[in-house]
């Protein structure tokens, strides 16, 4: 029997509470839902970051001016307004106030070379941005062959109430150290705004309501682009709250057992990565959870101080930051008397990973499945799984995945081919790219993931390869052609290819091998370059030197023989 949609061989495995259809259309917009949500939860804690809190009422306040002083710029409707921070407050009230004016988010990794983040905000056409200010000099080195014209520069201190008491003049040296120079230029019609003086601004002016609908863009979402450029994918208002909708749907049960308490979602994975924005900031707005923001996860001695503060109840997550977490002593010590969900995503997660945290926690690793595309959420195991299956779970609820062949054809359960998902949660397409939008969405509306996947009688699937030659590292998606286009204008190559190798700590990891065109090219030369064209995780972590690559009759590398 094949597993065509109309089966749904899943919803026969659904654990209680957790309906199979919801609605995904009683918010008109995204706006509608958060501004109910930051009523609805005022007086709890929306966010904490450095030992000070925010409030969903603050929030709502602040985002509403900010809101206000993006709109007296003249943006027109639909603007997009890019964020480059790490986890900080002023994120939390940067996403609302974007969308609440009526713009677009655009999300940016704060560790882009200039290179990578000219791309982004040209191709998006961004006109305004909001940036922490250590990283205004990567900005600055681009910003005149872009579009943008309005800068709001935020500071680590803008909201931090100690931040004005006896520690500032320590707190100011200390953190002017992490700053580098810089000097955006005006002029141009081009403004520069610090943080709080753009809240200030706002506050005396009125955010004007945005009559926006479902089918307006909300964010654009970067992923890697087969062509070797980053490409955008386009999530609608309508998108974002059906993957929140769904979520609440499937978290909700399990959550609601703790009781009507103010609950604690850490918020370790980065705000600009689809799978924070939607489980974190989203979802904790939706049900009144407090994020817990930790702008810098890699130091683990100082997230597990900061863990050591709290009682945590929900903790998303991807295997590398399981694995290092589980495997610090000092983490073993915490409390995790109240956490109920430990759910990973973005990668695969290891099975002595997951087991070695639930030991630790008593709290089994939940993995789920999406994609940028997805906003992201497509499937999730069950939370009441006694531990690791090595399965991406069921389809969410208003969800569908059909295993298909290269010719689209429907294949019966237990036979590998792509994984294919069609749900409200789907993005419109990639902005501004219809012939790739149209190679990955079909007729049907079922968009390819390039992900191998085998689907089993009760309806849950398990990746077993993967079609594409994307490189997954630590959760972030890695194209082997940007790679190899950068590394191809360097003086000293004459060809190279990029792949994806197993690692311990990464789940992949880039390996390059390379023709020489200059003898004496090293893999320093070669790395160095890479350190500055390309953001950390892109970097070839393995740089071989060839004589010849593996070609098609036609030329085409081999990337498969190289991976082998």
């Amino acid at each position: 029997m094949a597993a065509t949609p109309a089966d749904k061989p899943w919803l026969a495995s659904y654990p209680p509470g957790v309906p199979a259809e919801i609605d995904t259309q009683v918010y008109p917009s995204l706006v509608a839902l958060l501004e109910e949500a930051f009523r609805r939860h005022a007086h709890r804690d929306a966010a904490t970051c450095m030992d000070q809190r925010i409030s969903f009422a603050q929030v709502d306040r602040m985002s509403a001016s900010l809101g206000a002083y993006l709109q007296s710029k003249g943006l027109a409707r639909g603007a997009r307004v890019a964020l480059m921070m790490p986890n900080v407050l002023q994120y939390m009230v940067a996403i609302a106030a974007v969308l609440r004016a009526g713009y677009v988010v655009v999300n940016v990794n704060p560790l882009y070379t200039p290179r990578e983040l000219e791309h982004q905000l040209k191709d998006s056409g961004a006109e305004a941005i909001i940036v922490l200010e250590n990283f205004a000099k990567t900005l600055e080195e681009v910003i005149a062959h872009t579009q943008v014209r309005h800068v709001v520069l935020a500071s680590l201190g803008d909201l931090l109430s100690w931040w004005r008491g006896p520690l500032i003049n320590f707190a100011v040296r200390h953190l002017k150290k992490m700053v580098p120079e810089f000097r955006l230029p005006l002029g141009e019609g081009r403004s520069v705004r610090r943080f709080n003086q753009a809240l200030a601004e706002g506050e005396r002016q009125s955010l004007r309501p945005v009559n926006l609908g479902p089918d307006d863009p909300a964010f654009l979402q970067y992923t890697g682009g087969t062509t070797g450029l980053s490409k955008g994918a386009t999530l609608l208002h309508r998108n974002v709250v059906a993957n929140i909708l769904q979520s609440e749907a499937w978290f909700g049960p399990m959550l609601q057992k703790i009781g009507d308490k103010p609950l604690t979602i850490v918020c370790a994975l980065p705000l600009y990565h689809i799978f924070a924005l939607t489980a974190c900031y989203m979802l904790g707005a939706r049900m009144g959870m407090m994020n817990l923001l930790i702008p810098n996860p890699r130091d683990i001695p100082g997230f597990i101080a900061t863990l050591r503060n709290y009682r945590i109840h929900m903790f998303p997550a991807v295997n590398t930051l399981f694995n290092a977490l589980a495997n610090e002593p000092a983490f073993a010590r915490l409390d995790f008397s109240e956490l109920v969900i430990s759910n990973g995503g973005g990668m695969a997660v290891q099975q002595a990973t997951a087991e070695k945290w639930q030991k630790i926690t008593r709290c089994p690793v939940v993995e789920g499945y999406g994609l940028s595309e997805t906003s992201p959420v497509a499937t999730i195991n069950r939370l009441d799984l006694d531990g690791f299956n090595g399965s991406i779970g069921l389809p969410v609820p208003n969800t569908e995945i059909a295993i298909r062949d290269d010719n689209g054809r429907d294949l019966p359960l237990g036979e590998r081919g792509e994984i294919c998902i069609r749900g409200p949660q789907v993005m419109a397409g990639y902005w501004n790219r219809p012939e790739e939008t149209a190679q990955a969405i079909g007729p049907d509306g079922f968009f390819k993931t390039g992900d191998i996947g085998v689907m089993d009688a009760q309806g849950y699937t398990r990746i077993v390869d993967r079609k594409k030659d994307m490189i997954l590292v630590s959760g972030f998606n890695v194209y082997p052609t940007e790679i190899e286009q950068v590394v191809n204008l360097h003086p000293g190559v004459l060809e190279c290819a990029a792949v994806g190798v197993p690692d311990a700590h990464s789940g992949e990891t880039v390996k390059l091998f390379v023709i020489k065109k200059d003898p004496v090219l090293t893999e320093e030369d070669l790395a160095a370059y890479c350190h500055f064209q390309l953001t950390g995780y892109k970097r070839p972590k393995y740089i071989e030197f060839r004589d010849e690559l593996p070609k098609t009759n036609v030329g085409k590398i081999l990337r498969r023989e190289l991976r082998a």
